[in-house]
């Protein structure tokens, strides 16, 4: 098996609200939509909006007891000045700040948001890090 990851899939409460917070909120532009599901094209990725009712039959387990594995989705900026305003971008649209823009202990400069549906969002910036023009990202 091959080291990546080709999709990463939400299961959402309401897709049209989640696509509006996506969309709307944040700017983003579906690669494909229909009223089953949203994909975006992410760099070399695939993010994708799922009913959760649905990912749920998918995983063939009871929707009622469907749960969400903790996890945070991140998003790496090039400069330490775009953490905060994008954060509260993201807060216009409706999501819940759960960490304000900081420095961290590992020398960055981070918050977190949760989208309309809970899912965790970090923002980042990583001295560490290189951020390529593409958008994808070379430890070290």
């Amino acid at each position: 098996m091959e080291q990546r990851i080709s999709l990463v899939t939400l299961g959402v409460k309401d897709l049209a609200a989640a696509r509006r917070f996506y969309v709307d909120g944040l700017g983003w532009k579906p690669a494909f939509e229909n009223e089953h599901i949203v994909f975006f094209q992410v760099g070399g990725m695939v993010f994708s909006l799922f009913k959760r009712d649905s990912l749920a039959a998918d995983f063939r387990a009871d929707p009622a007891n469907f749960g969400r594995a903790s996890l945070a989705l991140a998003y790496s900026l090039r400069d330490k000045s775009e953490v905060a305003p994008l954060i509260a971008r993201a807060a216009a649209a409706g999501a819940t700040v759960l960490t304000p823009a900081e420095d961290t202990f590992w020398g960055g400069h981070s918050g977190y948001f949760a989208d309309p549906d809970g899912f965790a969002r970090e923002v980042a910036w990583n001295p560490h890090w290189t951020l390529l023009p593409d958008g994808s990202v070379k430890i070290g």
